[in-house]
Order: structure tokens, then sequence, then C-alpha cells
């Protein structure tokens, strides 16, 4: 009768699971790009997603908000992509996102007044009402989970609540995570950046990272908009590298995806002369910034007769121009401006540089805002480095309950097979 040793059989088991290695030019890439997909711009973003799908495992359709009923006092999810895309039915677009093979988690921002959604979130009936209007859409669309997009914190309730607001919305994120699990649905969370409690600068602690980190399946940070009043990179690389070494302190690195803008500001700096009525407003020092979209970038340098010049310090591009503004002031007289203008925006190099984070700190991947703004060199340059990532080490744990095998007789191994960032294998 033939024996064979336990450890032989483990290798044996072993080496049906490994990868073999190949060139990384031969590798269908590892699939470490995310992203939204407006209501407002279905027209660009559904296309690109689809025609990355080599690159994509799950997408983000932007198309839901929480609103406040006074008269039924209560937050109900309100529709945006149905009144944005009268003709074409959301079955359409679900179906050919299902049909690429791509999860899908939707979006849902905070559409609520100041302090509303916070003082909702403060009281158990009213996240039970929330948690099953959630669980409502997920399961009537069989979503595979939701993506929770809660600004207003951040940009509208002010950093005085945040202490208070913090427990309330932990509580939530562990009951929507219990709700959804049972359904084996996911819950993604998308917020601006956090940065270590010890350190002086700490970001936008409300949204509570260490206390939601083991109820949630997906962190994506916001690392864009960093400059926003005064003229700046839009997410400088040691910035978004310090949140992630964070995230990544208190949750398994696969849970994190960086985010990466499609769209890029342009700050007025000075103005000389006397600005047009019409432009008066927009066109001075401390006004909003315009944005433009990264697809868009070179051909709006090459208007002006500038040159984008990367900065290696941010892992951005930037460039400066003049603009003439000529028409007529209010009492009808003719005048003109000249506005010094400082643009920064993020290209395909800037992207590889924040994908590369995903090789070095084994996260998940990437999220851009949003798919169909970038520039198609832009998405090249993340299918070189998501080919270099690919096929990935594979790790096996096995265990045989006998120490000599009998040819013929039954025996139990039991094995957990992970990639290297401890991922499970399906």
């Amino acid at each position: 009768m033939k024996k064979y040793s336990a450890f032989a059989l483990i290798l044996i088991l072993a080496s049906t699971v490994l990868i073999p290695s190949s060139r990384a030019a031969d590798n269908p890439p590892r699939k470490i790009m995310t992203g939204w997909i407006p209501y407002y711009s279905m027209k660009t973003a559904l296309p690109d997603a689809l025609n990355n799908s080599d690159l994509i495992k799950e997408v983000m359709p932007f198309w839901y908000t929480l609103k406040f009923d006074g008269k039924a006092k209560a937050a109900v999810i309100t529709d945006l992509y149905a009144p944005a895309n009268p003709s074409v039915p959301i079955a359409e677009p679900l179906s050919a996102l299902r049909n690429a093979g791509f999860s899908i988690i939707p979006t849902i921002t905070d559409g609520t007044d100041k302090l509303v959604l916070a003082g909702l979130l403060k009281s158990a009936n009213s996240r039970a009402q929330i948690i099953s209007a959630i669980m409502k859409l997920v399961t009537t669309n069989n979503y595979d989970g939701i993506d929770l997009d809660f600004e207003g914190f951040a940009f509208v309730d002010g950093n005085t609540s945040w202490t208070s607001t913090a427990p309330s919305w932990t509580a939530f994120v562990k009951e929507l995570s219990e709700a959804l699990h049972s359904q084996q649905k996911l819950l993604s969370i998308s917020t601006p950046y956090v940065l270590n409690p010890n350190d002086a600068q700490k970001g936008y602690y409300v949204y509570a990272w260490a206390a939601v980190a083991s109820y949630i399946d997906k962190l994506r940070i916001m690392t864009y908009d960093y400059s926003v009043s005064k003229a700046g990179p839009l997410g400088p690389i040691t910035w978004a590298e310090r949140t992630v070494q964070y995230a990544i302190s208190i949750m398994p690195a696969s849970k994190v995806f960086v985010g990466v803008p499609g769209y890029g500001r342009d700050w007025v700096t000075s103005v000389s002369g006397i600005c047009p009525s019409n432009v008066a407003n927009t066109v001075k020092v401390g006004a909003k910034a315009a944005t433009f979209v990264m697809r868009d970038a070179a051909a709006l340098a090459t208007t002006y007769g500038a040159t984008p010049v990367y900065n290696e310090q941010y892992g951005e591009m930037s460039f400066t121009y003049q603009k003439i503004y000529n028409g007529t002031t209010d009492s009808g007289l003719s005048t003109s401006c000249t506005a010094s203008r400082t643009a920064w925006y993020q290209d395909a190099k800037s992207w590889a540089l924040r994908a590369a984070l995903v090789t070095k700190y084994r996260i998940g991947g990437i999220t851009a805002w949003t798919f169909g703004m970038e520039e198609p060199l832009a998405m090249e340059s993340i299918r070189q480095v998501a080919k270099e990532i690919a096929p990935d080490q594979v790790n096996i744990v096995a265990s045989v309950d006998k120490s000599n095998v009998d040819y013929g007789n039954p025996i139990t191994i039991q094995a957990t097979v992970k990639i290297k960032d401890q991922t499970p294998l399906a």
C-alpha cells in the first residue's frame, strides 16, 4: 500500500494554485481602478468605464442623495438619475455595467441642510429609518452594496460639531454594516482625508476612521481639493501618502482606495485694469477658481501660449498665463483688464505616481472622480502599473488531519489561500 507524507500533499496542493510568473507586458492588469459615474455625465463616464473594464472591478454610480421630508419628518432617498436622463431608463446603464462584470456600489450623498443629518443620526429610531430606506434601495435594484458620501459633516456643519457627530456616525455605520452584511452586501464610505490623531494636523476626524474600520469594507479617500481658495496643487503626493499611511495603520490595506481627480482648477492670482461688469465678480483675486477636465488641460494651455510644467515635489502639472477681458462698466464705458491665472491639475504621470501607492502599500486601488474626465494616457498609465503587479503572490496555509496518508483512505485538508495583503481568494 502506498503512503504519502502530509507535507508532500500540501506541496502538491500549493503547486496547483501558485500563479506562474511571466513578463509584465503579457499579464492582464490587476483590477485596481474604481471610480464614480455621475448622473449628469453619463454620456462620457459610462463609456469610459466600459472601455476600461480590464482595469475595473467595481463602480460607484453617483445617482442618489438623502433628503429630509419635513412633512413626513423622515429622511428619504432621492433619485437623481431619472430626472437627468429621462430618455434612458436606469435599467439600461445597469445592464451594461453588469454585463461588463462590475460590482455596482452606488453612492448616496448628504442633501440635507446644515446639521440635519447629524441630528438624525443621534436618534436610534432615525438611524433605523435611514438604514431601512438604504436596504430597500439596495435590495430592490440588486446592488452589491452602498457607498456613503456624507460631506456635509466636513464642509457644511462646522468643525465645532465634529466631536458630537462622530459617535452617532460610528453607530450608524455599525448598524448599517450589520444590515448590509446580513444580505451579503458591501459598505463603502467616501470621506475627506484624516490624519493620525497624534499629529498636529488631524484632518476631518469627524469620520472616525479608527472607530468604523472594522465595520466598513471599503474606504475611498478624497485625496484632492487640497488647494481650493488659493492657487496650489490639488492633492500633493506626500499629503496623499500620509493619509494612506494612517488609514492602513488602523485597517487592512486592502480596504483603502486613494482618490485621484480628473479635473483641474484655474485661479486668478492678480488683475490689472478695471474688469467689465459681467466678469467683475469672478475675475478677481480670491474669486472661486474655474474648473476644467484633465482631457482639456493641454488645449487650454496651448490657447494662451502656456507650457505646462510637472512639479516633482507635488506630483502635479501647472501652468500660468494671462487673459484679457474686454467689455463695459456698469455705466456703459469701455473697459479692459488683464488677469494672471494659474492652473493646477494631475496628468497621466500624476495618476501613475498615485497608482504606485497600490504597489507600495498593498492598498485596494485608486478611485477616480470621475470616469470620463481624464486624458486617454492617464488610463494607460494605470494599466501599466496594474500589469506590473499582476499576477500576485499567493500564500497558502494548510493543514492535514493525519501525519501519514494511506492510498485510498480519506483525509481532511484545511487551507486558506490569500494574496500578500491577506485578501482571501474565492
